[in-house]
This record gives structure tokens, C-alpha cells and sequence, in this order.
């Protein structure tokens, strides 16, 4: 018992050396390419503060300055294509992918016009659970969309961040008429990826949108420069074949021994793999998630599980939904 108690108190005093010795290493060591992938996974996260306990404002400026090479590079994605689920009925496949730091979850969506965007019924009180955003709107499925600010510090998504549109109304706008990054849909079922201004959004019909960034394929050329400089982390992303199939994207992260997560290369390279001819990048972090038939299918980053949000990408099979936006 003795000689267990021994081991244990040295794997702990080891583990606690450890932790306070890395940030060390990693913030002031000789490691430069390690220094700047540290700095854009914690610039990115939910907590960018974080990094101003080792830098001061300006050295992190100018390290994300030079963190892109501006190099485009495609590398392939070791792609496990295990089908979870194959509705026929339905056109919807969903398929499982791994990389060579992730794992998440592909769904395959053949008719474009059962996508559209759901939003929080308490808008501008509180975001909902993604699972509620579904099951509310009485979809199949569906990820998580757009990004959102946090003007009280209260973190329950009830503020989406740019412009949202909804049956062809835009319900939400905190940018007025300024452009901003749109990732939506049009009234044929075309992902639309455009700068667009409220004008633009009305006269090219746009159904369903929501704003986010980057933007990773246009018609069909790679927008990623290096490995994006976001660092690795939980990915959402959403892309459109030529053929209309429409296709959603989780990546896994934060979790060593499962999935580290995925850098904005990594998720561009999966749109690559499946065809995409364009595809965005999405809120990601612990809003990462898609779920599908009553239940999560991806693994989590959140510990108190899903995140509120003011936003969502769903997939609604009932036919009387789908001709609301034509009919209202």
C-alpha cells in the first residue's frame, strides 16, 4: 500500500508540475509554429481573454499577423464512411469521419428545400437547446447555425450576432445596413455564400440566412489560407453539391482521447471529400452539435451538455413547413 500511495503522490506532483510548467513552454519557449496554433485555438474559444495572462495585447497581434503563410493547401481526410443511418424515404444519410486529430459526423440531406433556419421563440430573452429548436418545429434534425453576442455576459444565446432571415422576413438585424458574410438559402433551394446588405438580401430572395464566417469553398476553389488561423476546435460547418444535396458537418473537439477538433482547413478539406461546391464554416466550440431522430449524435464538448442557442439549421420533412415560405 505503501509503494501505491508513493506512485500516486509522484504522478500527481508530476501532473501538477506539468500544468504550471506548459503554458511556460508553450508562451516562451523556442516553439514559435506551437506558440501561434496555442494562441488561435484560445483566440477563437469562448474565453479569448485567456491568452492576455502571457501576452501583452500587442504580441498577439502580431503573432496572428504572421500566423497564415498564405498557402492554400488541400490534404485528404481519412474518411470512415460508416453509414449511422440511411433513411431512403427520406433521402437523408448520415455518415461518421475521422482525421488525423478528429471524428465527427456528416449528414447528407438529397432535397435542399428541407433545410431551413429555426429560431429561438424568446428572442432577445434566451436561446433555446438545439434538441428544442428541432423537436419545436417539428423537423427530423438539425445543426447548429449562426453566431451570437453576449451583451450582459450571460451566455444563453439570445442575441444572434449580423442578420437573420426567416421565410423570407428578416426577424433579427443588429448591423443595419451594413454588408456582412450571409450563409443562406434562396428560394430554389441554392446555398447562397455572399457580402450582401439588407437590400441585396430582399431582392435576391433569400428564404433562410443567418451570418457567419469564413467562408471555406466558392464554387469550388478553397478560401482557406494555411490552416485558417483558428486553431484547432469543435467545428459546424454547411456546403451544397452541384447536384443540391445539401450537406451538414460536426467535428468533434476538446476531447484528448476521442477528438482534439478540427482546424478551418481540416473542415474545408471534409466539404472537399464530399463535393461540395460551396460550403461556410458555422458557430462552432460547445454550440458544435447535431441531432437527429430524438437524439444528440455527436459527443459533446459542453460538461453541462447543450448549449442555448439563437439559431439553427434544421431539416423539416413535413410538406405544408416547407411551402410556408412560398405561401406567406
Amino acid at each position: 500500500m505503501k509503494k501505491e500511495t508513493l506512485l500516486f503522490n509522484f504522478f500527481i506532483i508530476n501532473l501538477v508540475v506539468f500544468i504550471l510548467i506548459a503554458p511556460l513552454v508553450i508562451f516562451y519557449g523556442p516553439f514559435a509554429s506551437l506558440k501561434i496554433f496555442t494562441l488561435e485555438t484560445i483566440i477563437t474559444s469562448r474565453h479569448p481573454q485567456v491568452a492576455e495572462f502571457f501576452l501583452s495585447k500587442e504580441k498577439i497581434s502580431q503573432l496572428l499577423k504572421q500566423s497564415n503563410s498564405g498557402i492554400i493547401t488541400v490534404e485528404p481526410v481519412i474518411m470512415n464512411k460508416k453509414n449511422v443511418l440511411l433513411d431512403n424515404s427520406n433521402g437523408i444519410r448520415i455518415e461518421e469521419i475521422s482525421g488525423k486529430s478528429f471524428k465527427g459526423k456528416v449528414m447528407l440531406i438529397d432535397n435542399p428545400n428541407f433545410v431551413r433556419i429555426a429560431v429561438t421563440n424568446e428572442l432577445g430573452v434566451a436561446g433555446q437547446r438545439l434538441s428544442e429548436l428541432v423537436i419545436e418545429n417539428k423537423a427530423i434534425g438539425g445543426i447548429n447555425a449562426g453566431g451570437f453576442f453576449d451583451p450582459n455576459a450571460q451566455g444563453n444565446g439570445a442575441f444572434p450576432d449580423g442578420i437573420t432571415v426567416q421565410n423570407g422576413e428578416i426577424i433579427y438585424n443588429n448591423v443595419g445596413n451594413k454588408y456582412v458574410s450571409i450563409i443562406g438559402l434562396d428560394k430554389n433551394g441554392v446555398l447562397i455564400l455572399e457580402e450582401m446588405s439588407v437590400k441585396e438580401i430582399k431582392e435576391k430572395e433569400i428564404q433562410h440566412a443567418v451570418t457567419f464566417q469564413p467562408y471555406l469553398l466558392l464554387n469550388g476553389i478553397p478560401q482557406i489560407e494555411g490552416d485558417g488561423g483558428w486553431g484547432l476546435a469543435p467545428r459546424t460547418g454547411i456546403g451544397q453539391r452541384s447536384d443540391g444535396t445539401i450537406i451538414f458537418v460536426v467535428i468533434d473537439g476538446r476531447q484528448p482521447g476521442w477528438s482534439m477538433g478540427a482546424t478551418l482547413r481540416d473542415l474545408m478539406n471534409v466539404f472537399i471529400e464530399y463535393q461540395a461546391l460551396n460550403a461556410a464554416n458555422l458557430d462552432g466550440g460547445s454550440s458544435t452539435e447535431m441531432y437527429y431522430n430524438g437524439q444528440i449524435i455527436n459527443r459533446l464538448w459542453n460538461v453541462f451538455g447543450e448549449r442555448y442557442m439563437p439559431t439553427a439549421f434544421i431539416v423539416v420533412l413535413n410538406d405544408e413547413q416547407n411551402n410556408k415560405g412560398e405561401t406567406d
